[in-house]
C-alpha cells in the first residue's frame, strides 16, 4: 500500500511526463506491477482495514435499544447483557456505550425581570487570608439586582447565619431598598431540605428575616444553578476581575478594596447582555424597590452556656471573659459579626469586640477585680487574726495604728514578721510599751525589740580578798642560778688580757 504522495508522483511521471511503466518504476524505485496498478486508478483510495469480529457484535443492537428507552449507565447495560448470554468484558461494553449514547443538549429559557422584582444571592470562596496570627477561608457574599445587574459584594471569614443575614442588610442599605423576592441556591442558611416534587422546607430564621424585610424567597430547583445565572456570573466575575492576581496580607484590607472596585469597575462597566452600565439601569430600578423597614432585625446568634471556673465563655475556639462573680454560672451569649454580648438573667454583664483569630483569650481588665478584692480581703483577715494572737493588748494597738497610720496593714504585717524573729513574748511586751507611750508603728516595736536584744546582764557584787588570806599565801623562792658568773677556759687566759 502506497501513500498519497507516492500516488501523485506515479500519476505525474506516467501521465504528465509520458514515461513508460518501466521507466516510472525505475525512477521511483517501485515494482512495475505496483506502478501499473496505481496508474490505472483515477483517484487515490486508502486501504480499508478488514472488519474484526467482536463478542459484542450480536448485542450491539440491544445496547442501542436500551439507550433509546432510558439513559442507563454502562454498568447497568453490562449487567443486562450478562444475563442475556454476553461473556465479554466490561471495558468493551463501556467503550461502545460511550460511542453510541445520544448526546443530550439542554436548552434554557432566557429569564427576564421587571424593575425591583428580584435579586439573586450566593456565596463564593477564594483561598485563605491572614486573620491575626492565623489564616481562615476567604468567603464573599454576592447580591445582584436582576434588572439592572447592579452588584453588591461583601467579604467575610465565615458563612454563619449571622454573617449571612448581616450581608443581606448591608446590601439593602447599599441599594436603599429591598427587592420583592430573592432567588437563592439551596443553602442550609435558607433552605433546610428540598425534594423534587415537594415544597421546600425553609430555615425558620431566614423565613422570619424575609417577613421582617418584606421579600419573598424563590429557591432554585435541585441541581439547577442556571436559574440564578446572574449571580453565578457575578461570583465568577469577582474571582476573575477582582481577586485574580491580588495578594492581601490581612483581611482588614479586603472590603475597602472591594468597595472601590464596585464603584470604579464592576458597576460602571458596559454589561455584556444589557449593553448598558448597571449604575444607569439602577437609576430606573431603585424607585421600584421596597422601602426598608425602619425597625432593626436582631441577626445575632444566641446560645446558652455555662461560664468556666476561670470566668470565660467559648465562641469559635476563642474565649471571652465575664465578671469573676459569674464564674461557673449559666449565661446567654449573643454574637453578631462584630460584637459578643454576654447576659445573665437578661442583664448585660460583658461586651467584647468579636475576633476571628483562633484559640485566643480576651479579658476585660475590670472582670477579675471582684475576685482580686475577695482574695485581698481574705489575706487581710488572715493577717489580722495572726496579729491578734500575739497579745491580749493587740486589739487596742490595732485601733491605735488605724487611727494614726495611713497604711495600718503594713505595720501589722511587719510586727507579725518580728514575732517570728524575736518571739511572741518579746513582741507582747513591746506592744504593751507602745500602748503605754502611745507609740503606734512597726518602727517603734522594731527599735524596742532591737535595744532589748542588745542589753548585757547586770554585774554582780565585788568581793575583796581578806588580809588573813593574804598571810597564808606561800611564795616560792626565786631561782638565782641564772645570775651566777661563768668559768673561763685556761687556754684562753692570755687572750683575756688583750681584751
Amino acid at each position: 500500500m502506497i501513500d498519497y504522495e507516492t500516488y501523485c508522483k506515479i500519476k505525474d511521471c506516467h501521465g504528465r511526463q509520458q514515461l513508460t511503466i518501466s521507466q516510472t518504476a525505475r525512477a521511483l524505485g517501485l515494482h512495475a506491477g505496483t506502478v501499473a496498478k496505481w496508474a490505472k486508478c483515477s483517484q487515490y483510495r486508502a486501504r480499508q482495514p478488514a472488519p474484526r469480529s467482536s463478542r459484542l457484535d450480536p448485542f450491539k443492537t440491544r445496547v442501542v435499544r436500551l439507550l433509546e428507552t432510558h439513559p442507563y449507565s454502562a454498568q447497568q447495560i453490562y449487567q443486562r447483557l450478562r444475563e442475556e448470554g454476553f461473556d465479554g468484558g466490561f471495558t468493551i461494553v463501556k467503550d461502545y456505550v460511550r460511542k453510541v449514547r445520544p448526546v443530550r443538549r439542554e436548552a434554557f429559557l432566557k429569564l427576564s425581570f421587571a424593575r425591583g422584582e428580584c435579586a439573586q444571592v450566593d456565596w463564593g470562596e477564594y483561598g485563605s487570608i491572614g486573620v491575626g496570627s492565623t489564616r481562615r477561608r476567604l468567603s464573599f457574599f454576592v447580591m445582584v439586582l436582576c434588572y439592572s445587574r447592579l452588584m453588591y459584594v461583601e467579604f467575610t471569614v465565615s458563612q454563619t447565619m449571622e454573617h449571612f443575614l448581616a450581608a443581606h442588610e448591608h446590601a439593602f442599605a447599599a441599594f436603599q431598598g429591598c427587592p420583592s423576592r430573592l432567588m437563592i441556591d439551596n443553602l442550609k442558611s435558607a433552605v433546610l431540605s428540598r425534594v423534587v416534587g415537594e415544597a421546600p422546607v425553609f430555615n425558620p430564621r431566614y423565613l422570619d428575616f424575609a417577613r421582617h424585610w418584606g421579600f419573598g424567597i424563590s429557591p432554585c430547583n435541585v441541581a439547577k444553578g442556571n436559574e440564578k445565572g446572574r449571580v453565578e456570573n457575578g461570583v465568577g466575575y469577582v474571582k476573575k476581575n477582582f481577586l485574580n492576581g491580588l495578594d492581601f496580607l490581612d483581611f482588614s484590607a479586603v472590603n475597602p478594596a472591594a468597595d472601590v472596585w464596585l464603584s470604579t469597575i464592576a458597576n460602571v462597566r458596559i454589561h455584556g447582555e444589557t449593553h448598558r452600565r448597571p449604575v444607569d439601569l439602577f437609576l430606573e430600578e431603585q424607585p421600584h424597590l421596597r422601602p426598608l423597614n425602619p425597625m432593626p432585625y436582631d441577626i445575632a446568634q444566641i446560645k446558652s452556656q455555662r461560664a468556666s471556673n476561670q470566668f470565660r465563655v467559648a465562641l469559635d475556639t476563642n474565649h471571652y471573659s465575664v465578671p469573676a462573680e459569674f464564674a461557673s454560672q449559666r449565661v446567654t451569649v449573643k454574637a453578631t459579626p462584630d460584637w459578643v454580648c454576654i447576659y445573665h438573667q437578661e442583664k448585660l454583664i460583658a461586651r467584647h469586640v468579636r475576633h476571628y483569630d483562633r484559640h485566643k483569650d480576651y479579658e476585660d481588665p475590670d472582670h477579675p477585680k471582684e475576685l482580686l478584692a475577695q482574695r485581698h480581703n481574705a489575706r487581710e483577715q488572715r493577717l489580722l487574726k495572726q496579729f491578734l494572737s500575739l497579745s491580749r493588748h493587740a486589739p487596742a494597738y490595732v485601733e491605735g495604728i488605724e487611727q494614726r497610720r495611713a497604711n495600718p496593714r503594713h505595720h501589722l504585717r511587719k510586727i507579725v514578721a518580728l514575732s517570728e524573729i524575736y518571739g511572741v513574748d518579746a513582741v507582747d511586751r513591746a506592744i504593751q510599751d507602745g500602748i503605754a507611750f502611745a507609740a503606734y508603728s512597726c518602727e517603734y516595736i522594731a527599735n524596742i525589740l532591737e535595744m532589748r536584744a542588745r542589753e548585757t546582764p547586770q554585774p554582780g557584787a565585788l568581793h575583796l580578798t581578806r588580809r588573813q588570806d593574804l598571810l597564808d599565801i606561800e611564795i616560792a623562792a626565786p631561782d638565782l642560778s641564772l645570775y651566777a658568773p661563768q668559768e673561763v677556759p685556761s687556754g684562753d687566759e692570755g687572750h683575756g688580757d688583750d681584751h
